[in-house]
């Protein structure tokens, strides 16, 4: 867990200033994968790590920002913070706060220290939950106010113009609105959440970190978003009230298969069953049904697997092994794919059974030692006030 008091004492060191310091959650996705640009359905929640921004005001327009994690500091203007896609953090904080700024805020100067306990490119929205706890930080400091949906779309809007991913809303909604103990079904049009009560009783939601990333997740992710959009357009001609694959059906899908390529067929099969599942998904956890709930999670990985085809050796392996475990209700790669985590539902009393036999197994047939914990659903974004120098785990 990110320890608070040694990023204060790293910033006091760095800085010579006493900061306020501010926290923004990574997340799972039990499910809904690759719906959330689609306009659909998906039903995240937050985890019990992410990202600590320590910052405090400068008396001039400068922002120094030094990474614990990365031992790295970058430096910017922020009145004039740069066009992003320079390939490493810098993009994040260029990102925020020109996204900031163009929604009325007028930023000051700031000194930052950031440290996160969510490991880069893993799935679990490490790039959301820096947006977030940057962007709540910088318009704190500033004196100025924005609301949470604003926070939220500001760092959608930092990804998709700075970075180069054109991600959907749910990682920066949920690292913004999650609530302690319930999952969110966020509906990824009308942005519509209900907070689902996580009902898994003696179960608990376990991270398998396959240690892997393979370097075409991110033009693989842009290439399957457009292949959506065209299936919708294609769609859309035949049903004219058509705006997204949200809209249709399989039988709609199916009917008009002639008109798609096979690749375009299998993407819009995807989504449209995983809108579904993920829809099921809410009403099971809802009534505490954790055994309807791991069985659409198993059937989503084989959807992701086989017809998005966005999953790898690596994580098929770690959704394989796992299922072959006593207490285990379901496994599902988590996240963009091509490499990442797995989640996975295992009854408590396995845990470290489950723990012991997936990292052994896994890592005799691939050479790669995972990394395995369980989360808790936790709160969303937020401001820690520390007490005194005493030491503070989020």
């Amino acid at each position: 867990m990110v320890d608070i008091a040694e990023l204060i004492h790293a910033f006091r060191g760095r800085y010579g200033s006493f900061p306020r310091v501010f926290f923004a959650p990574g997340r799972v996705n039990l499910i809904g994968e690759h719906t959330d640009y689609n306009e659909g359905f998906v039903l995240p929640m937050a985890i019990d790590r992410g990202t600590a921004v320590a910052i405090a005001a400068r008396p001039d327009t400068i922002l120094r920002a030094f990474s614990l994690n990365l031992n790295d500091t970058v430096q910017l203007n922020v009145e004039n913070p740069g066009p992003g896609r320079h390939g490493n953090w810098l993009d994040y904080v260029e990102g925020m706060v020109s996204a900031i700024t163009e929604r009325g805020i007028i930023l000051t100067g700031a000194d930052v220290a950031l440290a996160s306990d969510v490991s880069i490119g893993g799935g679990l929205s490490s790039s959301a939950a820096l947006e977030v706890a940057l962007g709540m930080a910088l318009v704190s400091i500033s004196g100025g106010s924005l609301d949470k949906r604003s926070l939220a779309f500001a760092g959608q809007t930092a990804e998709y113009r700075h970075v180069g991913i054109h991600c959907g809303i749910m990682d920066q909604f949920t690292s913004v609105f999650a609530q302690r103990n319930h999952a969110i079904l966020l509906d990824c049009r009308s942005l519509d959440a209900k907070n689902v009560p996580l009902r898994i009783r003696e179960y608990q939601v376990v991270i398998c970190d396959s240690r892997v990333r393979h370097s075409l997740a991110s033009s693989e992710y842009n290439q399957r978003r457009q292949d959506c959009e065209l299936g919708a357009k294609l769609l859309s001609t035949v049903h004219p009230g058509l705006r997204s694959l949200r809209d249709a059906s399989l039988l709609d899908l199916e009917k008009h298969q002639s008109s798609f390529t096979p690749r375009v067929m299998q993407c819009c099969r995807h989504v449209i069953s995983e809108n579904d599942r993920t829809l099921r998904a809410a009403q099971a956890l809802s009534a505490g049904d954790v055994f309807e709930m791991g069985k659409l999670m198993s059937e989503s990985h084989n959807s992701l697997r086989n017809d998005y085809r966005v999953s790898c050796r690596e994580l098929d392996l770690l959704v394989e092994i796992a299922m072959t475990q006593s207490g285990v209700l379901g496994a599902r790669m988590t996240g963009g794919g091509f490499g990442g985590c797995t989640v996975n539902l295992v009854h408590r009393e396995n845990f470290q059974e489950f723990c012991d036999v997936v990292a052994r197994e896994y890592q005799t047939r691939t050479d790669i030692k995972p990394v395995i914990f369980a989360v808790d659903a936790g709160d969303g974004a937020r401001e820690i006030i520390p007490k005194g120098s005493q030491r503070i785990w989020i």
